[in-house]
């Protein structure tokens, strides 16, 4: 039984945020300054899964990473778009190229920068220490923080609700 009060069932698109949702908001840097990202491996299988399941993904980060990008290309995600400085633009983009209706798709964001994106899509989704702002116009507010499993939380649900979870044999791999 999902937790989120949205039909699950006519989602077929999902876009992240980085920096705050699949990794947490507190990042370490290298010596040069470079901020270094965490990942969460739950988030890692709940992805590459909803890739082989034929979820269309999306990442659209305000970071710029070359870690990221390898990240999320080697988990089958295609779109993936760093350097964005204002995110609606590429969102919108995304969803025509990808034949999607707004009701069709989630959007996981924790702070302002995502704040339009979210009210473009049918359900917005944010991490349980998303700011204050983003919580008040999340469809769905997940009980864990991000970079500690939002993506497996809300993909998981999407993926059930589907009868897509645990019910092909590519589940139970790599």
């Amino acid at each position: 039984m999902s937790r989120i009060s949205y039909d699950l069932t006519k989602i077929r698109g999902v876009v992240f945020d980085v920096d705050g949702v699949l990794s947490p908001s507190t990042i370490p840097t290298s010596e040069s300054g470079e901020p270094l990202r965490m990942v969460n491996i739950k988030d890692g299988y709940a992805l590459q899964l909803a890739v082989k399941m034929g979820l269309k993904l999306a990442i659209i980060t305000g970071g710029r990473s070359r870690g990221v990008e390898v990240r999320y290309h080697g988990l089958g995600i295609k779109d993936v778009f760093s350097g964005v400085a204002e995110k609606t633009a590429v969102l919108s983009e995304w969803l025509a190229v990808n034949s999607l209706a707004p009701e069709e798709v989630a959007y996981v964001g924790d702070d302002i920068p995502d704040y339009r994106c979210m009210q473009m899509v049918g359900l917005s989704v944010a991490p349980a220490d998303a700011c204050s702002d983003i919580k008040a116009i999340a469809g769905y507010i997940s009980p864990v923080e991000g970079g500690h499993g939002v993506a497996r939380d809300l993909i998981e649900q999407i993926l059930r609700a589907q009868g897509l979870w645990m019910a092909h044999a590519k589940a139970f791999g790599w």
